[in-house]
């Protein structure tokens, strides 16, 4: 990065660090990340340069990785049989929601068949606007519609918490208190990201710079290692990139081209948050997972900022972390064998300019 580089990342940073502190002042839900997102997106649609350098967000990820991996404890095992219930119930949520997002994206969003598949795919943003990108998709518009769903789903689902399941935020935001943490605990956690995310880009593991460190440090705290949590501060650094991150996602957009598109995401984020509270009463009753961890589990937002969410809200960070990352992975893997199935060939791209 060069210094220009440099001081527009720390000048983004400085943003959503207010943003953070203003939502952490209201005693808002998961304000270090919401705050910095909301900020930064405001800006960034008003024409700002918010700007955050992959490198340094997927190194901060890592942080995340290592404290989601704390989570992880031998009763896990015990629940493996409704975990794979679950699974099984998100899998169906999942392909109901990519079946009618794309009658919708085809109807009201105006876009081609191949864009609106994979613009209505809940798998990871970088995942489907590049594997869309390869099959003919319009990767603009594939990755808008994905940031736009991850943007909506992600501060409205903790403001649900809010004002209507009676969740009340820590002060300051922070909702763990930290371990005693000694010299030789920050070397096992700093060990446990620095290797795991090397170990999972050498395994191609699909979000690597979270997972591999999730996995290394759930070892690490089963098998006795540590019992310690990166500090409150990092974590809240950590949390603030991810925010600025996505307010970033929206930078440089031409509003009057891209703009029937972003309303028709917006649209659709917002129904299949209502769908997510219609499948969420059909699953608890049936499987019995609680309401809070059925509601994190389906709700079609990023890996790394819906376990932030059960983080910060207190719900089984292991559930939600995993399902996250199997709803990922299966979409990841399916969506590509489904189109090639279907055997579309690439359309005009619509004028979107409306």
């Amino acid at each position: 990065m060069n210094a220009s580089v440099v001081l527009r990342t720390l000048g983004s940073l400085a943003i959503g660090g207010i943003g953070g502190w203003v939502f952490a002042w209201l005693r808002l839900p998961l304000p270090w990340m919401l705050g910095a997102m909301a900020t930064t997106t405001a800006i960034a649609l008003a024409g700002g340069g918010i700007v955050m350098p992959r490198q340094l967000r997927n190194l901060l990820v890592t942080v995340l990785g290592v404290l989601l991996g704390s989570a992880f404890t031998p009763e896990i095992a015990s629940q493996l049989r409704t975990w794979a219930a679950a699974f099984e119930a998100l899998a169906i949520f999942a392909a109901v929601a990519t079946a009618l997002g794309f009658f919708y994206y085809r109807r009201i969003g105006g876009l081609d068949r191949i864009t609106a598949f994979f613009a209505s795919t809940p798998g990871g943003l970088g995942e489907m606007t590049m594997v869309g990108e390869s099959m003919g998709a319009d990767a603009r518009r594939v990755s808008l519609c994905h940031a736009t769903r991850v943007l909506v789903v992600v501060m409205v689902i903790p403001l649900y918490f809010r004002f209507f399941m009676g969740y009340e935020p820590p002060a300051g935001g922070v909702a763990l208190a930290d371990a005693a943490f000694a010299a030789e605990d920050g070397v096992v956690l700093l060990a446990c990201g620095l290797i795991g995310w090397w170990l999972g880009r050498k395994l191609n593991m699909p979000a690597a710079q979270l997972l591999g460190p999730m996995l290394l440090s759930a070892a690490a705290h089963l098998a006795g290692l540590t019992q310690s949590r990166p500090p409150s501060e990092i974590v809240a650094l950590a949390q603030v990139a991810i925010g600025v991150s996505v307010g970033a996602r929206f930078a440089g957009l031409d509003l009057a081209a891209i703009g029937r598109t972003l309303a028709a995401a917006t649209g659709w984020a917002a129904v299949l948050l209502v769908l997510t509270v219609v499948a969420t009463g059909l699953v608890e009753a049936t499987l019995g997972t609680g309401r809070a961890a059925t509601l994190l589990v389906l709700a079609p937002g990023g890996l790394a900022e819906m376990t932030l969410v059960a983080l910060s809200l207190g719900v089984d960070v292991a559930f939600v972390s995993t399902m996250h990352l199997l709803r990922i992975a299966l979409v990841v893997f399916l969506a590509p064998m489904i189109f090639k199935l279907l055997g579309w060939k690439p359309e005009a791209p619509a004028d979107d300019a409306k």
